[in-house]
């Protein structure tokens, strides 16, 4: 894990409740893509483990993921841009 520095970005900011949420994001699409990035999504019918013994995400939960984190880089991409320091 690396350290917060005073000059990373952070990828949060509070919205008007006071709620921590991804750029891109709504609060809610922000708790969905964390429940979804911090385990893995299992299909019980698919029964899928790794050959480590780790458990295969299910389709769904990992093109759900996908859709999420592609809408955040996105939106963050642009924030990056937007908030580039200019050189005088």
């Amino acid at each position: 894990m690396t350290r917060p520095t005073n000059n990373a970005h952070r990828r949060y900011f509070v919205d008007a409740a006071g709620r921590r949420v991804l750029i891109g994001l709504t609060c809610e699409e922000t708790f969905e893509f964390e429940r979804l990035d911090s385990k893995l999504v299992l299909d019980p019918a698919a029964g899928q483990a790794e050959p480590d013994g780790r458990e295969i995400w299910s389709a769904a939960g990992e093109q759900r993921w996908l859709e999420l984190y592609e809408k955040h880089e996105g939106a963050w991409r642009t924030w990056k841009v937007q908030h580039a320091p200019t050189n005088p």
